[in-house]
């Protein structure tokens, strides 16, 4: 079954975050990960959601996202990801 990565976030510095977007698509390619979307916040509709950007990516199966994310070039991001924006990063398997 597939799974998915949900990005939040709230950039600090757009250089930087271009950057971290540029090195996490290179980061992928390897895991056959799909961009699904990408977007800017219009509206809270229901509830509370303070960050302003948020990300899907698709995996395979849970095991390649949890791959990816623990990957070598993947952790080496995330020093980059932390000064560029505070983000949010949840996992979610597909269910039917």
């Amino acid at each position: 079954m597939p799974a998915y990565l949900i990005g939040t976030m709230t950039v600090k510095d757009p250089a930087l975050w271009a950057l971290y977007v540029e090195g996490v698509a290179k980061s992928l390619a390897p895991f056959d990960a799909e961009l699904v979307f990408r977007g800017k916040r219009v509206a809270v509709l229901a509830g509370e959601q303070p960050r302003e950007l948020a990300v899907v990516i698709r995996f395979a199966d849970p095991a390649a996202l949890q791959a990816w994310f623990h990957s070598e070039a993947y952790q080496d991001l995330i020093p980059l990801r932390d000064r560029a924006a505070d983000v949010v990063i949840t996992s979610y398997d597909e269910i039917v």
